[in-house]
């Protein structure tokens, strides 16, 4: 699959978000290693704290259906829709990307005009804390 079918999909996901207080609606759309995709959305609450962004919701739904694997994540982001910057993801959503994926894992950002980054995790979460730090 390529970046553009990919982030074509984050947009498409980003149609589902419940943004009725920021209006900042975000999709993301998951590759795993067996072509596999799973979508995401973000999903606000009135108390802001237990808001869910779309990158933890795909990965949620992947890990819930037994994905262990995982190649690559496009994600877009903008008020009501219009995608014009790159919306990185948040250091919480970061940090669980880190549980599930190496370094070489892929974060690929949208923008509306078809322009996007693709970075590798690594790039994005220099030292991140991840599983093997708690091994003997």
């Amino acid at each position: 699959m390529t970046q553009l079918e990919l982030i074509a999909l984050a947009k498409e996901a980003a149609k589902h978000a419940y943004t009725p207080y920021s209006h900042f609606t975000v999709g993301a759309a998951l590759l795993t290693k067996e072509g596999k995709v799973y979508l995401g959305c973000n999903i606000e609450n009135a108390s802001y704290s237990p808001t869910n962004c779309a990158e933890r919701t795909a990965f949620f739904k992947a890990v819930f259906e037994g994905e262990r694997n995982f190649e690559a994540i496009a994600i877009v982001g903008g008020l009501n829709g219009d995608f014009k910057n790159y919306s990185p993801p948040c250091g919480v959503c970061r940090q669980v990307i880190r549980e599930f994926c190496d370094d070489d894992f892929r974060i690929i950002l949208g923008k509306n005009d078809d322009e996007f980054i693709d970075e590798p995790l690594k790039a994005f979460l220099p030292y991140g804390f991840a599983p093997s730090n708690l091994e003997k």
